[in-house]
């Protein structure tokens, strides 16, 4: 039998915050990643590399505490600040996943909570 063919994917996800607090950020971005894993069947084997973001107005912690937490140990993470644009949504922490998948695999990106806004023309990532 010939091996699948792989390829490089990427995911988009957000999730919106209550609050600036470190358990509601970790929180947050355990219920995003385990959903991105979820929808798409993937552990952290598959990640290659995560980038996550998140507004001024969130610095309690680090988005990659989370990961970390649940999987992602040896997954390159990397954090860093949204571009504070005059009038976009408040408290949201986003992320750029890079996987392996089968060449078949079709991506369903997550956005979550009040971020469901941010890409209503995504109906799968509803």
């Amino acid at each position: 039998m010939m091996p699948r063919a792989m390829r490089l994917f990427a995911l988009r996800g957000a999730i919106t915050v209550d609050e600036n607090d470190r358990e509601a950020i970790l929180a947050a971005t355990t219920e995003l990643m385990r959903e991105l894993l979820d929808r798409n069947a993937l552990t952290p084997d598959d990640v290659v590399n995560c980038i996550f973001t998140m507004t001024a107005d969130l610095d309690a912690e680090f988005p990659a505490v989370a990961a970390r937490a649940i999987g992602f140990e040896r997954v390159p993470l990397l954090c860093v600040r949204e571009i504070d644009v005059p009038g976009a949504m408040a408290r949201v922490i986003r992320v750029l996943m890079q996987y392996h998948a089968d060449a078949a695999h079709e991506p369903r990106h997550v956005y979550l909570r009040e971020a469901r806004a941010l890409r209503t023309d995504l109906e799968s990532a509803q």
